[in-house]
């Protein structure tokens, strides 16, 4: 039996389509100088990525691929786990589903690890995310994973550093800050993370719906866990401070109404105007350099107003799951 080199971990939930591409892309790999497997695991049943998998290994008997999943959804922190401790690689890579790694990705990685050969060592690749030039708003936000500092979308660690770090923390149930916990704990652990620029993936954007930003709120209440975990890393690393805009706009929302339900325009006046001014900075900040479609705009307008207030709802519930003050 042979013991794999490299141990590749992708987490998936039905979306066949954009794990085929990844798989597709992994099988083109150039020889990476070492023999490599490949986990998929599903976050929950999902026997159409089921039935994917097993096609694909069937038609590619040369691939080392092996498909898990979990028996209910628990996040893809949990994918990673379960992927990583039922392979055997001294490397273990970690990429998404909609990501679709260059050709040299896997040998640029196993490159870097040999160079550095120590027991405890961490790398994080390039992302690519071809947007346009004038991007919607959720185009310019993922765009950001072309500078992020760590991200599980493309990076690696020696198995000794996942056995010493315990992996993710499951706690985090879905895709967001789980990563950057990952990164804290290596840094808190004093593990090295190396920047491999020639390890590349593509991060396509994928289609989003009208008013995705919205749904996207519930996301800051997974900012909270983080914080209380790494309270002076989420501040140095993430965000320096709450984003008081938003504050701003409550705050004057709540004057605004209590003045005029008691009869006070002298002070409700004011209020309205400075709810009106920051919410007409948060619209102009969030169209700067984006799409100028009408449909575009439109929906920043629309999403700009019940952003505020869904942002510090999710936060403040937050808080209140994980015990922590944070606002």
């Amino acid at each position: 039996m042979i013991t794999a080199s490299i141990s590749v971990v992708i987490p998936t939930f039905k979306r066949p389509e954009l794990l085929h591409k990844c798989l597709a892309a992994l099988y083109r790999q150039r020889y990476p100088g070492c023999f490599f497997e490949v986990m998929v695991v599903s976050d929950g049943p999902d026997p159409e990525t089921e039935k994917l998998g097993q096609a694909f290994a069937q038609g590619h008997p040369d691939f080392c691929i092996a498909f898990h999943s979990l028996p209910a959804r628990r996040g893809p922190a949990a994918a990673r786990n379960y992927g990583w401790h039922r392979t055997s690689g001294d490397l273990v890579i970690f990429t998404d589903d909609d990501c679709i790694p260059d050709a040299g990705w896997l040998a640029a990685y196993w490159r870097a690890y040999r160079l550095y050969d120590q027991d405890y060592i961490a790398f994080t690749g390039h992302v690519m995310v071809p947007v346009r030039e004038r991007p919607t708003d959720y185009e310019k936000n993922v765009a950001h994973l072309s500078t992020a500092e760590f991200i599980t979308a493309n990076c690696a660690c020696s198995r000794a550093v996942l056995d010493l770090t315990g992996g993710f923390d499951e706690a985090f149930p879905a895709a967001w800050r789980e990563d950057s916990d990952f990164q804290f704990e290596l840094l808190k652990n004093k593990v090295p993370i190396a920047h491999v620029g020639d390890a590349v993936i593509c991060h396509p954007v994928r289609p989003a719906h009208w008013g995705i930003s919205i749904g996207e709120q519930r996301k800051s209440m997974f900012n909270a866990l983080l914080f209380k975990k790494h309270p002076d890393l989420y501040r140095s690393r993430i965000a320096r401070g709450p984003v008081w805009n938003y504050y701003v706009i409550i705050l004057a929302t709540v004057v605004t109404i209590v003045s005029f339900a008691f009869g006070s325009p002298e002070t409700g006046v004011p209020a309205l105007l400075i709810w009106l001014c920051a919410v007409m900075f948060f619209v102009a900040k969030r169209l700067k350099g984006t799409d100028a479609s009408f449909s575009h705009r439109l929906e920043m307008m629309v999403t700009s107003l019940a952003i505020p207030y869904l942002s510090v709802y999710w936060t403040i519930r937050g808080a209140l799951r994980y015990k922590v003050f944070f606002l």
